[in-house]
């Protein structure tokens, strides 16, 4: 309908395929590591530990909604076979990286899927398969605008709310850290943003309630390195 009413003009520009070798395995690691420029950069660490926490809370923020929506969870909220989910996601992150992309990782849209039946690998095979495809009809994909993707994203966000009936809202101290992470995710647009103010209240609140305890050791580190992380980020 936008395109009839010319509210999203169709205008295809040259493609080629070869245009990826302009990025593909084009990456210079010892400039970056800033060698031979008289010594050892420090600046490519901060591009790796920003882009490891972005790719990795985002993922796993990703892997516990999608996998509570398909019913694939355990009892105690466990995940099955994760390390594999996680292997693969680094693989292809490595992969995408060599290739001259963003990080590749995990996306939330996975739970329309799931919404339409998807269990099993297969699914994925079929939507590797279909982004394949992509390659070769990018520029037709191009007339289908950006908003119609609004109706698969509400959604996938209306699916996403169901597990907030299982929070305990009379206890502030998981009622804040929850209502913090939900809405900080879409202001930010970064579902490890999201998580980084819900864990950091968390750890503060159980803090402020009972003093630090040695059972939230991990807790209390993980918060620690969101902290860092945000500080670092700012400071750049």
């Amino acid at each position: 309908m936008a395109f009839i009413l010319h509210l999203t003009p169709f205008k295809p520009g040259a493609y080629d395929l070869e245009a990826l070798s302009t990025t593909a395995f084009k990456a210079n690691l010892p400039a970056a590591l800033g060698l031979g420029k008289g010594g050892l950069s420090a600046a490519i660490l901060e591009i790796v530990f920003v882009f490891l926490f972005v790719d990795f809370f985002d993922n796993l923020g990703t892997l516990v909604a999608v996998t509570k929506r398909a019913g694939l969870q355990g009892p105690d909220g466990h995940i099955p076979r994760l390390n594999r989910i996680l292997l693969a996601d680094s693989i292809a992150t490595i992969i995408g990286a060599t290739a001259g992309t963003s990080t590749t990782v995990s996306y939330i849209e996975s739970a329309a899927g799931v919404a339409a039946g998807g269990r099993t690998g297969l699914t994925a095979v079929v939507t590797g398969i279909l982004f394949l495809i992509t390659l070769f009809a990018a520029p037709y994909v191009a007339l289908i605008p950006a908003a119609a993707t609004a109706p698969a994203l509400i959604l996938v966000g209306g699916m996403m709310m169901a597990p907030l009936a299982e929070i305990d809202w009379a206890d502030p101290v998981v009622a804040i850290p929850a209502f913090l992470t939900v809405t900080i995710i879409p202001l930010t647009f970064s579902i490890a943003n999201g998580l980084a103010f819900g864990m950091v209240s968390y750890a503060a609140l159980k803090i402020l309630k009972g003093g630090p305890k040695r059972a939230d050791l991990a807790l209390y580190v993980l918060a620690a390195l969101f902290i860092a992380r945000f500080a670092w980020t700012a400071a750049g």
